[in-house]
């Protein structure tokens, strides 16, 4: 058995991966200052981006939730893999051949990586075997819903062969397990044996965000096969229903670049809308949009303002009507306006483009009605509006979704809109929706003290949890002349002159955080390496690790790169200066204790003159 990866190798991983580019196929990066960049956290929920990423340092810190650290350590909390999984899956990024200990070759990985390595390979044997002589009902399936070859091929498009076990057999001769196997939702056991989960079906590879193949999901296409219409992967380490967006892979980066996405129901109808030129289309895969999925396309969409579009096309049947009003319910946590497209006469994207083409398809798109005008219709449509009671009732139905609007703006419109619809006077309409709203902050108000209650205790319940941060901070003078010049210290150190910072740092602070972060920066060797700074927060003691954290990730007050240079330059000088001043304090207060004439008289002026030089030539430098 192969040892562990040699320190050199997890070096040159970490210097030759942009861990901007990593965090950046999961989380809206944007520029926030000199060298870093900011986004939504993918650790916690949260409305406006508090997630610091400083590509130089190779370091990310959120000042929401304090989670912070390295590229691996990034890959590690987000796919839950071990040290080792990580460096090896940025190795492959990178192309570099890693080296053991004991000199072998890469190591045969258990758990994750196997999953995911027996997934892709899965894809593959799917994807050849739709170009075989018995997938012809597939590619007529496909053919007949407008999709060719060329279109198959680029999502990946493939046929699981009727054989009870043709996958199974192939996988066990590329050396995966059936123990393997069936984590990875590839096979079942039955009675008599191992046989193969999909069988005579239409398959998609479902991907991650990344374009790891985690799952997949089937299609029936013969009339004895007696399992549902569509079959997906069950739960796995790797593949969470409630968390996966189908054509999120292919779509992310659009939907980064234009603050939209469009949530259709269903593979084909994925593939028709990218077809038609709406690339930022994702659907479920098996399960109703939720929350989970919110957290996922808030953190690509970059949704931190109102400029964003979420555009849910539903059916105009009653299910499709239950699947609006549920999304409903959650699309309250998106900053961006959620809005509605249904297709003429019920054609979902896929049908609506046979029918009619690629331009209806981005006709209905562009057609939307905000989310909140078709809940409203909704939730009058069973009332009689004609008689008094009906238009009460309908009244009372829809007045609680307008009181939910946050924005201040919207509410009153919604509230004209409403009466129209009812046909009742607008005051009459304010002042139910004003009575809905005070019920439901009154409920509201309750839980959120639940939750404070419950987030301000430790897990035993007795000791409240503090994380000492930056905004804790005493906020006087001396505490900000040490943060800002611990934030230089930090992220420019490497591009100071040694020995200027060597004598910065090694003058104590007085605020025990901070003084425990300078002394971390004082021990760190080797400057000019790639991840030194990321390092020595690692060897801050807590409960002041997280300052460090911060200090690292902060907003450096400074228009450019040189400009924070200079900057941190200056900041060391005052440092020193302050402790000449010092110095010189208690030397004035020695000297009046001692006689002038004393050979300790004569001592304490000549250090004195000593300091008074020292002052002018930092004056001189600066």
């Amino acid at each position: 058995m192969a040892g562990r990866i040699s320190q050199s190798d997890v070096d040159e991983v970490k210097a030759r991966t942009d861990i901007s580019e990593v965090i950046g196929e999961r989380v809206a990066l944007k520029s926030a200052g000199v060298g870093a960049m900011k986004g939504l956290c993918p650790f916690h929920d949260e409305r406006s981006p508090s997630f610091n990423v400083r590509p130089q340092a190779g370091f990310y810190h959120c000042f929401g939730c304090g989670e912070s650290g390295d590229v691996y350590s990034f890959l590690r909390k987000m796919d839950h893999l071990s040290f080792t999984e990580a460096v090896e899956r940025l190795a492959g990024r990178i192309g570099l051949t890693l080296h053991y200990e004991d000199g072998g070759a890469a190591p045969e990985q258990s758990g994750r990586s196997r999953l995911y390595a027996a997934n892709a390979a899965a894809a593959e044997f799917f994807r050849a075997q739709l170009s075989g002589p018995d997938a012809d009902t597939g590619r007529r399936f496909l053919g007949e819903r407008g999709f060719d070859a060329g279109a198959a091929a680029h999502f990946g498009v493939g046929y699981a062969p009727q054989g009870w076990s043709s996958l199974h057999q192939a996988m066990r001769a590329k050396g995966f397990s059936d123990e393997e196997l069936t984590s990875a939702g590839l096979v079942s056991q039955g009675q008599r044996g191992v046989y193969d989960r999909f069988r005579g079906r239409l398959v998609w590879p479902i991907r991650d965000v990344t374009g790891q193949v985690i799952g997949f999901g089937a299609r029936r296409l013969f009339d004895d096969d007696k399992g549902p219409k569509y079959l997906n992967t069950p739960e796995t380490t790797i593949y969470h229903k409630a968390q996966v967006l189908y054509g999120l892979d292919l779509a992310k980066r659009d939907i980064s670049r234009q603050h939209r996405v469009v949530v259709v129901e269903g593979y084909t109808d994925v593939m028709a809308c990218h077809l038609a030129g709406i690339t930022t289309a994702v659907a479920t895969c098996g399960t109703a949009f939720g929350s989970d999925h919110i957290t996922v396309l808030r953190r690509v969409m970059g949704d931190d303002s109102t400029a964003g579009e979420v555009v849910f096309t539903f059916d105009p049947d009653a299910a499709g009507q239950k699947a609006a009003l549920r999304a409903f319910a959650d699309a309250k946590r998106f900053n961006a306006q959620t809005y509605v497209a249904t297709g003429p006469e019920g054609l979902d994207p896929c049908d609506l483009r046979l029918q009619r083409g690629d331009a209806a398809v981005r006709s209905v798109i562009e057609a939307k009605i905000p989310m909140v005008e078709f809940v409203i219709d909704q939730r009058i449509a069973g009332f009689d509006l004609a008689s008094v009671e009906g238009r009460v009732g309908a009244l009372r139905s829809a007045a609680p979704v307008v009181a939910e609007l946050r924005d201040p703006l919207l509410q009153p419109e919604y509230v004209r809109v409403l009466a129209r619809r009812l046909g009742l006077d607008t005051e009459d309409v304010r002042r139910e929706v004003e009575r809905a709203s005070r019920a439901g902050r009154e409920g509201g108000a309750e839980r959120n003290a639940r939750r404070a209650a419950q987030a301000n205790t430790s897990p035993d319940g007795d000791e409240p949890l503090a994380r000492i941060t930056l905004a804790s901070l005493p906020r006087t003078s001396e505490v900000a002349l040490e943060r800002d010049a611990l934030m230089g210290f930090l992220q420019f150190g490497h591009r100071m002159d040694a020995e200027l910072l060597a004598r910065a740092v090694a003058i104590p602070f007085a605020h025990p955080a901070l003084d425990a972060v300078r002394k971390a920066v004082a021990a760190a060797e080797d400057l000019d390496r790639p991840g030194w700074a990321a390092d020595a927060i690692g060897t801050v003691r807590e409960p002041y690790r997280s300052v460090g954290g911060e200090l690292l990730a902060a907003d450096f007050p400074a228009l450019t790169d040189a400009a924070a240079v200079a900057s941190t330059i200056a900041l060391s000088r005052r440092l020193i200066l302050r402790s000449i001043d010092q110095q010189k304090s208690e030397l004035l207060g020695a000297i009046q204790r001692v006689a002038p004439s004393s050979d300790e008289g004569r001592a304490i002026r000549m250090q004195l003159r000593e300091l008074d030089a020292e002052r002018q030539r930092l004056h001189s430098d600066a």
